[in-house]
């Protein structure tokens, strides 16, 4: 085993050497680095999040022993650890099949996929994540369940988000619901949303002290307004009095809005307004809408059977 290790570092040698004569190379040799970099990046990065990864800390360290036996000239020891590193291969094959197909399907289904473009548009993706936030708020104003979630845009908020609990989270009715349910730990404070995920809850914002505002708005309005004036982000508020939305842009309120205009004013500010008009004439792109608004019909019925 250790005698081909040689032989290829002998062959990595001359691959190095041949360089010089053959300048093109270096192309072909820079992409090659790059590709096994990023192989194993992404492969220590889905073991860490699977029983895989203390195998792997195991074989390094059988590795080591191997080596060291050899090295000593402790023949027995060093046979029994290469037959066992010859047919363990195929035994761990079968034992971590699982999770071998779950990071392939990983692989596929994430990584290409979007450097190719065949993973559906950030711009598709934003728009669902709305759908599914204006659920959520539709949800709790019905039950009148005070709510704050604030939409991080052009203007980074990250001391804003460090104030709260880091979530990190997909965006879907049943977490923001979950989130402003009252007397739990994150009800308080507001839920920002940051490159379509939720990145934090119950974080602390500035609150406007402006006199020309009405002295019956609450604490989350203050807040929204506060946010909306110091950064170009867009806060929806749900009043646990009546219930009733409203949307802090620019340091103005909008009240009492409604569902569809809800979903106007935040398409346009954060769809419209970072991707561009889109075409009414492309039916791909109104058929991944129906499919957008079809799915995040099925997420508000499971959020109704709960």
């Amino acid at each position: 085993m250790f005698e081909n290790i040689s032989n290829l570092s002998f062959d990595f040698a001359d691959y190095i050497s041949d360089l010089s004569s053959h300048p093109w190379q270096i192309v072909t040799f820079v992409l090659d680095i790059t590709i096994v970099l990023f192989l194993l990046v992404y492969f220590i990065k889905v073991a860490k999040k699977s029983r895989v990864w203390q195998l792997i800390k195991g074989i390094v360290l059988l590795i080591v022993i191997t080596f060291l036996s050899n090295l000593l000239e402790l023949r027995l020891l060093y046979f029994i650890l290469t037959s066992f590193m010859t047919y363990g291969v195929i035994a761990l094959l079968i034992i971590f099949q699982p999770e071998l197909r779950r990071a392939l399907e990983q692989l596929g289904s994430s990584t290409f996929t979007k450097m190719f473009g065949i993973d559906k548009s950030l711009r598709d993706k934003t728009k669902e994540d709305i759908y599914k936030v204006v659920i959520a708020v539709e949800e709790m104003a019905k039950s009148k369940t005070g709510a704050l979630i604030v939409f991080e845009r052009d203007i980074k908020i990250q001391d804003i988000i460090e104030t709260g609990i880091k979530l990190d989270s997909e965006i879907s009715p049943q977490v923001l619901v979950n989130i402003f349910v009252p007397k739990t730990p994150l009800h308080d404070g507001a839920a920002v949303i940051s490159n379509n995920k939720i990145t934090a809850a119950a974080c602390i914002l500035p609150l406007a002290d402006d006199k020309d505002i009405a002295k019956e708005l609450g604490t989350r309005h203050r807040a929204a307004i506060g946010i909306s004036k110091e950064s170009d982000a867009i806060a929806v508020v749900v009043s646990e009095e009546t219930g009733k939305v409203s949307i802090a842009k620019d340091g103005t309120l909008i009240a009492d809005v409604k569902e569809d205009a809800l979903k106007r004013i935040l398409i346009k500010n954060l769809v419209t307004a970072r991707f561009g008009s889109e075409q009414k004439s492309n039916s791909i792109a109104k058929m991944k809408e129906r499919m957008a608004a079809k799915r995040a019909k099925k997420q508000e019925n499971n959020v109704i059977d709960k």
